[in-house]
């Protein structure tokens, strides 16, 4: 039988869940081959059939028929997490920033440029001004160039480790879990593994499930965890304190009951505002 095809993203965030996959040695890697693309990226390679698992944007679910998710697997947030952020230049005193200021600031957003490796984050962006930030917006999709973005537009959509890395004294942000999770008191689930159904003909689901849930766990243990902080700092620009705080604190890994709530929500009312279409029920392995 042929080795499985995973796509996968090469961002920080996912690093924990990849440990089996990219160390010799490990028992997982045997049994697959990986490659590297942008979240939306895998999520087409699902779509034509030239993946057989990949760690795909919550909002692919709803547009890529026949998929089953590795349950209690996630790159989710249960607070701020930093790396999905809208950013503009719009003044705005930084110490007086509360929801209020918030929805002013919305209101000079006129334009937003979408950051197009992403597709959950340009969706919540969506429902966020749909429902609570003064309505509908221009939204122009981009490559993830913030000075190009900030150019065309009055406000930047940017994800993974591209966010890390902005400057955030020189703008105004807006961490999109953390708008999220004030309005709705909910988790949020950014993305997920899934695999094609078809893929798991003749295979043990169960089996492929426990591996990637192991190598999670694997990734996340403190002394694979540190190695990761120490390669991917200076990788980005990052102190290690930043980093370290990023994958324990910001990052939830975790596909629990809050986040499966979360998620219905986020599919619920980005069919509402049109972000989405409607999701089908959630299957897994």
């Amino acid at each position: 039988m042929s080795r499985l095809k995973i796509s996968a993203i090469s961002y920080l965030n996912t690093a924990p869940l990849l440990w089996d996959f990219e160390h010799a040695g490990a028992g997982a890697a045997v049994d697959f081959d990986i490659s590297y693309t942008i979240p939306s990226a895998c999520a087409d390679a699902l779509r034509a059939g030239t993946a057989d698992i990949g760690i795909i944007p919550a909002a692919a679910y709803a547009t890529v028929p026949d998929l089953v998710i590795v349950p209690d697997v996630a790159i989710a947030a249960r607070r701020a997490v930093r790396s999905i952020l809208l950013v503009s230049r719009i003044p705005v005193d930084p110490l007086t920033v509360d929801p209020l200021t918030k929805d002013q600031w919305g209101e000079q957003v006129r334009s937003v440029a979408l950051d197009t490796s992403s597709m959950t984050s340009v969706a919540l962006a969506k429902i966020l001004f749909a429902k609570w930030l003064g309505g509908a917006r221009e939204y122009k999709p981009m490559a993830p160039d913030l000075d190009a973005m900030l150019g065309a537009c009055d406000a930047a959509l940017l994800i993974g480790d591209p966010a890390l890395q902005v400057d955030r004294t020189r703008y105004f942000t807006l961490d999109l879990a953390e708008e999220w999770v004030a309005r709705t008191g909910k988790s949020f689930v950014f993305a997920f593994w899934a695999i094609r159904k078809q893929a798991l003909a003749g295979r043990n689901g169960a089996a492929i499930a426990e591996a990637f849930q192991k190598s999670r766990d694997r990734g996340l243990s403190p002394k694979n965890l540190e190695s990761i902080v120490q390669e991917w700092a200076p990788r980005l620009g990052l102190t290690v304190e930043a980093v370290r705080a990023y994958l324990t604190h910001n990052i939830h890994y975790y596909l629990d009951p809050p986040c499966l709530e979360g998620l219905a929500l986020y599919y619920r009312l980005g069919a509402e505002v049109g972000a989405l279409p409607p999701a089908p029920e959630l299957r897994f392995v």
